[in-house]
């Protein structure tokens, strides 16, 4: 026997607790009541043999659809925000990716079914895994979704995630020749394959034969199990993945590069230049200086002696210094190339490496520590198929758990488990009520035996107007009249029906029935609906929302880790304006030479944080969502093309591409409309500066012959000023020579006067 296999098998009893046993079995009760198998086998034949009726009023299978349809109406998303700003770009890409793989996985049916069996089961799984023969052999990371009863989880697991447990074992029975299909690398190994122990463990207590009503794997048994190559029965083997965490060593190394001999010698060429330039600067400060000694030599300052030593002295400072410099810039240059890389390495391959001389002169600082992976094994019966450690990047569990109600065990509790009692409750009061009916429409009688003939009476006794005949001298059979049921009775099975409502969170106006609502106004059905779903809420926030988010954290590391390469996908989004969409990641980055030096969007490096859209699986009332956008598009918060990418028309793109070329006509036209108010208003107001120009004119036109007459008024004035003062000039001038000439005459009468005086007192 494999040394592993033993060692699975042993984990595996180990895991197969009483308490593992006990989860299970009330569990399958709850799965098989959700499914109308709601009696056992000696239940069944109880009621038959007393003849009362043994079908069953299913009010489970309301509560657990209505569950899983709040839960699922729409699929998760999830968003990712960088640990930096260079990591932003790339966290964008990440909720698209997680759709890719989603849709790949056909994600929205085994989430479906994952919450299906966390209500009827307690737990729902999925599991996170790669397809390597997926796209042509590269690979892609898929979501499948196990069945709760076969995976066995570390019963000392305290974490709601299993985060804490040992170990994790997903357990089959499957026959040979489906193993061999599954791993056609490993068909010899399967085929000399023994089982450990091939007992399929069944608690279901179902009627069977033809009253069964479901089936779950279990109830596929060896004799069933039929090799499609022989057509005969195959016997069945254990198939075991098992997947451990464990704490592994690593170092954190920090390694210098330096420049190769390339880059050195191209950087003594540049050193030499840069020398070159200093030893010419420092000839000139050397002439100086030697102009300077020779000037204090010549004025007696130094003596010869003196001088020569300085001399001397300056030679040997400026050799030292374009040394020293050489050296100087030749190791800032290689510092300035040289590169500090950071790497993870496990511990036994850096003490191998560490040997290598040349990589220890490499090594700056080594730190150790403990990083938690995953080893998965793989064992059918008692061979060990493989063996190996998940990808380093991936630290947590492929297999993520989604309960219904967490008991800080891995046994959770489902939602069905507290309705069985209501549900037998009611089962029960509805078989006594028909058995009651049946017993007073068809009547039991006490005959004397032999006073009536009884083939006769059973068949035509419960015959309207029928004649009974009975011996002569017998006494008449007495009716058996049946007890007659109470009116609490009728009473405790309406009480039923509520209380299982009211214990499930799941309300008959939940599901469209207007009996409890009436004619309550529609924004009060609103507030019904938005309280009455306040419980489910607070399952999805603390049990579904927790699992999802580790669900988007895990397809995280999945696909960084085997992503690597240059891949382009395509999305297809129906609720979107753009219904598909391209992405591409890890797209390699060529030089001039066509080598790849680099890559852009590298998503396997990238650092960040994922988050799951709180209320994302939500069902939203498409009425009542529609209603409010059209008011947010009334009040102008939203725009046209919000609205339209919400609804479900057909052709949203074209539709968003004529909207946009109207609204760009409607921005032309309005635009143009602006333009043309503008030229109105400056066409109103060159009007009236043009009136009031013309009346300025008019104004100046005014005063200017105003001004002018004015002057001509003031000219003729002028000249009949002048005129007046030359005519007064002239007449003065003309008075004042006839006064000139009076004088003058006057004067030489004056003179002949005294002429004659003269000569009269001669004469005398």
């Amino acid at each position: 026997m494999d040394k592993k296999a033993q060692r699975i098998h042993k984990l595996f009893e180990t895991a197969n607790t009483a308490s593992r046993t006990q989860w299970e079995y009330i569990n399958q009760k709850g799965f098989d009541f959700s499914n109308d198998n709601q009696l056992s086998e000696e239940e069944r034949l109880s009621l038959q043999e007393q003849g009362m009726p043994d079908f069953t009023i299913n009010r489970i299978i309301p509560v657990v659809e209505m569950l899983n349809y709040y839960a699922t109406a729409n699929h998760p998303r999830w968003q990712a925000v960088g640990a930096e700003g260079s990591d932003s770009d790339v966290a964008s890409v990440f909720s698209d990716l997680a759709d890719y793989v989603w849709h790949i996985s056909d994600g929205t049916t085994i989430y479906s079914n994952a919450v299906n069996d966390a209500v009827t089961k307690s737990t729902g799984y999925l599991l996170v895994t790669v397809d390597k023969d997926a796209d042509r052999g590269m690979g892609e990371v898929v979501i499948k979704q196990p069945d709760p009863f076969d995976i066995y989880v570390d019963p000392k697991s305290r974490d709601v995630l299993f985060r804490d447990a040992g170990f994790i074992i997903i357990r089959k029975i499957l026959p040979r020749n489906h193993v061999k299909k599954l791993f056609p690398d490993s068909a010899r190994k399967i085929s000399k394959a023994a089982s450990l122990n091939d007992a399929i463990y069944s608690y279901s207590e179902k009627s069977l034969g033809m009253y069964r009503k479901d089936f779950s794997p279990k109830d596929i048994t060896e004799a069933e199990s039929i090799d499609p190559e022989t057509g005969d029965n195959e016997d069945m083997l254990e198939l075991s993945e098992t997947y451990e965490k464990k704490k592994m060593k690593y170092m954190n190394v920090f390694i210098r590069i330096e420049p190769s001999k390339e880059e050195i010698a191209q950087m003594k060429q540049e050193a030499d230049r840069q020398l070159k330039e200093m030893q010419k600067e420092m000839q000139v400060q050397l002439l100086e200086q030697e102009a300077q000694l020779k000037k204090a030599l010549e004025s007696g300052e130094l003596i010869e002696e003196r001088y020569n030593l300085e001399l001397e002295k300056a030679q040997m400072s400026m050799q030292e210094q374009l040394n020293q410099a050489h050296q100087q810039i030749l190791q800032e240059m290689i510092n300035a190339k040289t590169i500090t890389d950071n790497q993870i390495m496990v511990e036994k391959d850096f003490k191998e490496a560490i040997k290598n001389e040349e990589f220890q002169k490499t090594v700056q600082e080594a730190v150790p520590f403990f990083k938690t992976v995953i080893q998965l094994c793989c064992t059918v019966g008692d061979k060990n198929l493989y063996e190996y450690l998940l990808p380093d990047t991936i630290s947590e569990y492929p297999l993520i758990p989604f309960h219904y109600k967490w008991t800080g065990t891995p046994f959770p509790m489902s939602a069905v488990s507290p309705l069985i009692g209501k549900q037998r409750e009611i089962n029960k009061s509805h078989q006594l009520m028909v058995h009651n009916a049946s017993l007073g429409s068809s009547l039991r009688w006490i005959h004397e035996e032999g006073s009536i003939d009884t083939d006769y009476w059973e068949r035509y006794s419960s015959s309207p107007g029928a004649l009974l005949p009975i011996r002569p001298g017998a006494a008449p059979p007495q009716p058996v009249l049946p007890a007659q049921l109470s009116n609490a009775f009728f009473t405790t099975v309406q009480e039923g029906k509520q209380d299982m409502e009211y214990l499930a969170g799941i309300y008959s106006s939940m599901q469209g029935d207007t009996k409890t609502t009436g004619d309550m106004p529609y924004r009060g059905m609103l507030a019904m609906d938005e309280y009455g779903t306040r419980r489910i809420k607070q399952w999805m926030t603390s049990a579904l929302e927790p699992g999802l988010r580790q669900v988007g954290e895990v397809v995280k590391q999945f696909t960084q880790a085997f992503y690597t390469a240059n891949k382009r996908f395509r999305l297809i989004q129906p609720n979107s304006i753009q219904e598909q969409k391209e992405i591409e990641i890890n797209v390699p980055i060529f030089n001039d030479m066509g080598e790849a030096i680099g890559k852009s969007m590298d998503y396997s490096s990238a650092r960040f944080d994922v988050r799951v859209i709180s209320g994302s699986t939500l069902p939203v009332n498409r009425w009542a969502y529609l209603a409010e956008l059209k008011e947010l598009l009334q009040f102008g918060i939203v725009d046209d093309i919000a609205v339209l990418a919400e609804t479900d028309i057909k052709n949203k793109e074209n539709i968003a591409k004529r909207k946009s070329v109207y609204a760009q006509q409607q921005q032309q036209i309005s635009s143009m409309d602006e333009q043309l108010k503008d030229q109105a208003g400056t066409i109103e107001t060159l009007e009236r500066q043009l009136v009031q120009a013309g009346i300025k004119q008019k104004i100046m036109s005014a005063e200017v012959e105003i001004n002018k007459k004015k002057e001509e008024v003031k000219g003729s004035m002028n000249g009949e000023f002048l005129q007046t003062e030359a005519e007064q000039k002239l007449l003065q001038g003309t008075m004042k020579k006839f006064a000139d000439l009076e004088k003058k005459e006057i004067s030489l009468e004056k003179k002949m006067l005294l002429k004659d005086l003269q000569l009269s007192k001669k004469d005398s």
